[in-house]
């Protein structure tokens, strides 16, 4: 089993930083997919980023430039730092972990940027 526990969430003003957390623990395969999701009031979760365990990375057209997801494989841990944050970027945000058939979610962390 995997257990993904979130942090770093909280409320910031337009224009603000946050930096997101998501340790991984358990029986975790080296070789795997992280990445983050998200989800706003009303709308389905939404890919935001993703990193291999080799370190590629990809990005949603809505955050490139803004959002560098970064990870620690000797940690289990991945790292989501935002920059100049925008009130539509107010969502849930969700850490997933992949490989081949096997797929694990954590329980969410709460980001609210203010105009």
């Amino acid at each position: 089993q995997v257990h993904l526990v979130e942090s770093g969430g909280g409320s910031v003003q337009a224009g603000g930083s946050l930096r997101l957390s998501c340790s991984a623990s358990g029986s975790i395969f080296s070789v795997n997919t992280m990445g983050w999701y998200r989800q706003a009031p009303g709308k389905q979760r939404e890919l935001v980023t993703t990193i291999t365990s080799s370190g590629n990375t990809n990005y949603a057209d809505s955050v490139k430039g803004r959002f560098t997801i970064s990870r620690d494989n000797a940690k289990n841990t991945v790292y989501l730092q935002m920059n100049s944050l925008k009130p539509e970027d107010t969502a849930v945000y969700y850490c997933n972990l992949q490989y081949w058939v096997h797929d694990y979610w954590g329980q969410g962390t709460q980001v609210t940027v203010s105009s």
